[in-house]
């Protein structure tokens, strides 16, 4: 791959999506496979005048030899030490790089029951330190092709080609074209923005989804939300870009408050497992039947992991003609297929989207209407002919999306 561009798109991270600045502490999580961009974003951090960058590599081989072969008891334990780093994470809020490349069959064929209960009880443990840092410090994911990754999207290629062929998907939705991305970026979060004010202005109440696989659905939304995308703040008012790419405009719909079943249309990678050809059924704002050709029992577990994992933590809009859509390109990877349809998403919401969520506990962001739960799980419902329309606050009704597309 061309070092230019490489040495572009780790630029890129860390002046636009983690927004770097002088004395930050900075921690980058990645897989063991991926040393060469990781050098070179962290050497971006410091040039930016990062004090300290320290580097959490994990494996997939590794973790899928963890959970086959401990106990449930053993899986869920939080040791001393990694409580500790917890408590500093917690505390010094330091800047957070997320540099995914997981294969999409990490943990195919482990058993997920075992997956599912021990995330249950470390999700609990490490809750309360992630609700500590919520809408107060700057992270950013990004992604680079891992050779299993990449084998899985192009199907019948040489490793080699493979990985080539990701690398060109991935710098391409991501806006590094050989100019300055950077730039492109500035650009792209204007447009984001522009929508996110629209939406503002209109005051809505009430979503309504139909689309021809099926999705019939309405989700309330709560009186003065904020709609986020793009470009990103923290509460001391310092600018990140969450998600790169990223093409969706979002926020936290009214927990427990949506009628109507969904029909996804991309399949969902969870817990190294696919979940293909699903349906959500809600009533009375929670889930009482869920469908899928393959994956049942890993949606089924997913639903029931806390009580707000059966509730919904965000409604996203993201346009057909979108560039990762266009691509025509199924990654198997959230960070992507999310941003290629409109998408839904299980369990956790964003308290920073209220007004003035930044001041309030995560239980006041409960009273007031923002779901709480230990996973956050986007699905994908958008497709060609997807319409939603939007209801404000004195009933009338207004396109949103039509033919997929956004229509204000």
């Amino acid at each position: 791959m061309n070092e230019k561009l490489l040495k572009d798109y780790a630029r890129l991270t860390a002046v636009m999506g983690a927004n770097v600045e002088k004395g930050e502490e900075v921690w980058i999580y990645a897989q063991t496979d991926q040393p060469h961009f990781v050098k070179l974003v962290v050497e971006e951090c410091y040039k930016l005048g990062a004090k300290k960058v320290l580097v959490n590599f994990s494996n997939d081989e590794i973790s899928r030899l963890n959970y086959k072969y401990q106990t449930v008891s053993e899986l869920s334990k939080v040791a001393s030490y990694s409580l500790a780093k917890y408590k500093y994470m917690a505390k010094k809020c330091p800047t957070r790089i997320h540099i995914i490349s997981e294969d999409p069959d990490a943990f195919k064929g482990i058993n997920q029951n075992k997956i599912i209960k021990s995330n249950i009880k470390v999700g609990m443990k490490i809750k309360p330190f992630r609700n500590a840092i919520d809408g107060k410090h700057k992270w950013c994911i990004v992604a680079v092709p891992s050779v299993n990754w990449a084998k899985k999207v192009f199907k019948g290629l040489s490793e080699e080609e493979a990985v080539n062929k990701l690398w060109e998907a991935i710098l391409f939705t991501s806006r590094v074209d050989g100019n300055d991305p950077v730039d492109n970026w500035r650009k792209h979060n204007e447009f984001l923005v522009n929508q996110r004010r629209k939406l503002q202005n209109l005051n809505l109440k009430t979503l309504v989804y139909k689309s021809e696989l099926g999705t019939d659905f309405r989700v309330d939304l709560i009186e003065g939300i904020n709609w986020g995308g793009g470009i990103e703040k923290t509460n001391l008012g310092k600018t990140y870009n969450p998600n790169m790419p990223s093409e969706e405009v979002f926020t936290s719909p009214k927990a427990g408050s949506c009628e109507g079943i969904v029909v996804a249309s991309k399949p969902l990678s969870y817990n190294g497992e696919l979940i293909e050809d699903f349906s959500i059924e809600f009533k009375d704002g929670k889930v009482v039947s869920v469908k899928a050709r393959k994956g049942q029992k890993i949606l089924e577990g997913m639903v029931k992991m806390d009580e707000g994992a059966s509730m919904l933590g965000e409604v996203a809009l993201v346009p057909y003609d979108s560039p990762i859509r266009e691509s025509n390109i199924l990654f198997y990877n959230t960070l992507f297929d999310e941003n290629a349809a409109c998408h839904l998403a299980l369990g956790m919401g964003f308290k920073e989207c209220l007004p003035d969520g930044d001041k309030l506990t995560n239980e006041e962001a409960k009273l007031r209407g923002i779901n709480d739960s230990i996973i956050h799980v986007d699905f994908m419902i958008g497709t060609r002919e997807l319409s939603i329309t939007g209801i404000d606050q004195n009933g009338k009704e207004i396109p949103i999306f039509v033919h997929g597309n956004w229509a204000i």
